[in-house]
């Protein structure tokens, strides 16, 4: 089973995390931010993945801790699950719609982390959750995955509508990706 469980306890969060990329949807989120919890549980359907998610943050102060350490842990969790690679897809670059929203992602799971994001908002929050916070999920995510991640907002003007076709397109891209489609590593290099 490509699985795994990570625990990040600091001054500023304790997070427990469990993640199985070969899963069915069973998913529970609880970060104390409600619309993160739609966005997250939003991507890890359309993923297919099982993911938990129980975090304490410091949300007295504000979101970033809670939704940067998610980022981290969720990124780690998704390299370990991933193990040697072998046989990924590696690839993928769905294009989501949600309404007026249309929303590229693009991912490569190269082992080269790296963040490209046009994410650009109308409102400073989206329910409790500052808008500025996503990037900082988007670029820990990627940095502690080890993944390159495009994110193209192509239209729209509703920011619910914006952010939530990225995390369902970022959901059918890590589905696609970690399919196994060869028996050897897809890398010219012959490593990830």
């Amino acid at each position: 089973m490509r699985q795994a469980k990570i625990t990040r306890h600091t001054l500023e969060t304790k997070i427990d995390l469990m993640l199985n990329l070969e899963g069915s949807r069973k998913i529970s989120i609880n970060s104390g931010i409600g619309f993160f919890d739609h966005m997250l549980r939003a991507m890890a359907f359309y993923a297919k993945f099982d993911l938990t998610v129980e975090c304490d943050g410091d949300l007295q102060v504000d979101t970033h801790h809670t939704v940067e350490d998610i980022g981290l842990s969720l990124g780690a969790a998704f390299k370990e699950a991933l193990g040697d690679k072998i046989g990924i897809a590696r690839f993928a670059s769905p294009i989501t719609p949600m309404d007026e929203s249309l929303a590229l992602v693009a991912i490569d799971i190269s082992n080269r982390p790296f963040l490209v994001e046009n994410l650009m908002f109308t409102s400073e929050k989206i329910g409790e959750m500052e808008n500025q916070c996503f990037k900082e999920f988007f670029y820990s995510f990627a940095m502690s995955a080890g993944l390159t991640l495009h994110i193209d907002v192509m239209r729209g003007e509703n920011d619910h509508h914006k952010i939530e076709a990225v995390f369902k397109g970022l959901g059918r891209a890590m589905r696609e990706a970690v399919c196994i489609v060869d028996d050897e590593v897809v890398s010219t290099k012959g490593v990830l």
